[in-house]
């Protein structure tokens, strides 16, 4: 049974022997820790660094707590981390920005957007990709969610505006300065356009699947965004999630799966818990 007067003896007791040069190193690490959080602020590495520091945190908790298991297994991972980093990379970065996009209080909340402001711009974003569709005219735009994408906003041209359809419809337009590139939406506004997006590497996708498709598969695989496109071949709406594309959706189905995906929920609901077509 772990002694709570001897915990807290021991705290005052290191307190006091603190000294100006421990308060100095403590606020040296505290603004280096502060600069590098900042730099890395609403990029993908964000996620990495939550996920780092929440499994430091888990491992002295468990050492506190005398879980001897579960500390040997962390520290020991801790010391092989940068051999497993070399060999397994992308699936190490992808399971730290799993675990950084946590809901804890600790890094804070989400962006809280209000139920009505969500159903509008699900409802002026669908109104946009249909009429674009029957207009067979090319669209793709990316929602974030937890994961930010900072590094791809900035190379297309910021307009952080509220949402409609006439400014949707109006960005795709053929020949028009923005039409090349993609939309990132962010927290219910439209954050950048002309958005230059990585394409996926995968083999396996068919072939007549254009550079829209790929890039759209591209960016959902590298973060949790969910990408919507349309086809100017075939105006075609198609959705693409975690690697996956999901082909010729139609406007109640999208609909729905945007409210079921979007929706901020008193409980702040797990995506992964609820499925993609829930």
């Amino acid at each position: 049974m772990i002694d709570i007067s001897s915990f807290l003896n021991e705290i005052f007791s290191m307190m006091g022997r603190i000294n100006i040069f421990d308060i100095i190193d403590i606020a040296i690490v505290t603004y280096l820790f502060y600069k590098i959080f900042m730099f890395i602020k609403d990029t993908r590495a964000e996620q990495v660094f939550k996920g780092i520091i929440l499994f430091l945190i888990v491992t002295q908790v468990s050492d506190f707590l005398k879980l001897h298991t579960l500390t040997w297994l962390l520290k020991n991972s801790l010391n092989i981390g940068i051999i497993a980093a070399i060999i397994l990379q992308p699936e190490i970065r992808a399971a730290l920005e799993h675990i950084g996009r946590a809901k804890l209080t600790i890094f804070g909340k989400g962006s809280g957007a209000s139920e009505d402001s969500l159903k509008q711009m699900i409802e002026e974003i669908v109104e946009s990709l249909y009429s674009l569709s029957r207009q067979k005219i090319g669209a793709l735009i990316v929602m974030e969610r937890d994961t930010k994408l900072n590094e791809i906003v900035g190379t297309g041209t910021i307009i952080d505006s509220e949402i409609s359809r006439q400014l949707i419809i109006n960005i795709f337009i053929p020949n028009t300065p923005l039409h090349d590139g993609a939309v990132i939406v962010r927290d219910t506004r439209i954050k950048s356009a002309a958005c230059f997006l990585p394409l996926t590497e995968s083999k396996d996708l068919s072939k007549d699947l254009g550079t829209r498709h790929r890039a759209g598969i591209g960016v959902s695989e590298m973060s949790d965004c969910i990408t919507l496109i349309v086809s100017e071949e075939t105006g075609e709406v198609s959705i693409a999630k975690a690697g996956k594309l999901y082909r010729d959706i139609s406007k109640e189905r999208l609909t729905n799966i945007l409210c079921s995906n979007l929706k901020v929920s008193a409980d702040e609901k797990s995506f992964f818990r609820g499925g993609l077509f829930k």
